[in-house]
């Protein structure tokens, strides 16, 4: 009942939007809400991490660092919440005394990035038509 109650709203907006004029762009990005980003991925350093972890099978925090031309701190805040977001993982090891920080992407990172870019292609050829 809540279901269809909630796709009828849905049907009323898509058809409020229509009746101005507005084209409404649906992706699998967002099922709840076809015209928001992944916030999480959205942000630029965020983005950064995620996209960089994509194309290496694993990167070192030192090695993101330079990557992405950041500080430390602002690295580890964001590699953080995608860890918490469990987007990346981390792991953590010794090289003699010396700590090595490795971030790997996880299967539900992939695919929320994977989501983040056929959103962002809608948009994209939404604005092209």
């Amino acid at each position: 009942m809540a279901k269809q109650t909630a796709l009828k709203k849905e049907q009323k907006v898509e058809q409020q939007d229509a009746s101005k004029g507005l084209r409404v762009v649906h992706t699998i990005a967002s099922k709840s809400d076809p015209t928001k980003l992944d916030q999480l991925i959205h942000e630029r350093m965020r983005l950064g991490i995620v996209s960089a972890l994509a194309v290496n099978e694993s990167l070192s925090f030192n090695e993101l660092k330079k990557i992405l031309k950041t500080t430390d701190g602002n690295l580890s805040v964001h590699a953080r919440k995608l860890e918490d977001a469990e987007y990346i993982i981390c792991k953590k090891t010794f090289e003699g005394r010396i700590p090595k920080t490795v971030y790997r992407l996880t299967k539900a990172g992939r695919s929320a990035l994977e989501r983040y870019l056929a959103h962002m292609e809608a948009l994209i050829q939404a604005m092209r038509e």
